[in-house]
């Protein structure tokens, strides 16, 4: 009896919570699906988008698509990558931890060739889509070179464009060593003190892409 008694309260302590704390819809989901490729941007695969990897929440679409077309102007001879999101309904999508509640999304670093031309980083089946890349301490890869400058300004055009969609960022994930690299960019200076950068080591090294956690006021 006791033990009835034990697991009844428990069930009448979750229900409880559940009434308190409601859960909420945000956006609509056709606003959701990031296109696939624009003026100075592109999707990290084809086959990404079309099994709908893609999708976000409403106000961070229009923050990646409001950053983008401000690097229009900032950045004109830059050439930049998104990797995924998550699915249209939300829930787990592997291998990713997080991304599931459209509030994630990975860009890939931008890359310069050999001869100092921004191009799009190479991403296919033979490497994992792009998340298998793995750069040097001299942030270079197969004749690839990062572009810290361009990072500077894609992610203070991403702060901005937050900034002005009411949408908070809780926090950027990068490789510890690259973040240094960053931050000593002309553009990447003030970033420490308008952005947060998560200072733990990732589970993954995160060095072919930043991952960043936007935040969304509750109804």
């Amino acid at each position: 009896m006791k033990i009835i008694i034990i697991i009844l309260l428990i069930f009448s302590y979750g229900f409880a919570c559940a009434e308190s704390n409601p859960s909420a819809c945000y956006g609509t989901p056709q606003d959701g699906q990031l296109p696939s490729s624009g003026k100075n941007f592109s999707a990290y695969s084809s086959v990404g988008t079309m099994l709908g990897r893609n999708y976000v929440h409403s106000k961070v679409y229009s923050v990646v698509l409001a950053a983008y077309k401000e690097l229009e102007t900032s950045a004109p001879e830059k050439v930049f990558v998104y990797g995924e999101s998550g699915f249209k309904e939300g829930g787990q999508i592997k291998p990713h931890k997080t991304h599931r509640n459209g509030l994630s999304v990975d860009f890939f670093v931008p890359v310069v060739n050999t001869k100092g031309a921004s191009v799009k980083l190479p991403t296919s089946a033979l490497n994992k889509l792009g998340y298998n890349i793995e750069f040097d301490n001299a942030a270079k890869f197969d004749g690839y070179q990062i572009d810290f400058e361009a990072i500077a300004e894609h992610l203070l055009a991403i702060q901005k464009a937050a900034k002005l969609q009411g949408v908070g960022i809780r926090v950027v994930i990068f490789d510890n060593a690259f973040q240094k690299k960053l931050f000593a960019t002309s553009t990447g200076e003030t970033l420490p003190s308008l952005i947060k950068f998560s200072v733990l080591r990732p589970w993954v090294r995160h060095d072919e892409h930043y991952h960043i956690d936007f935040e969304v006021a509750c109804k």
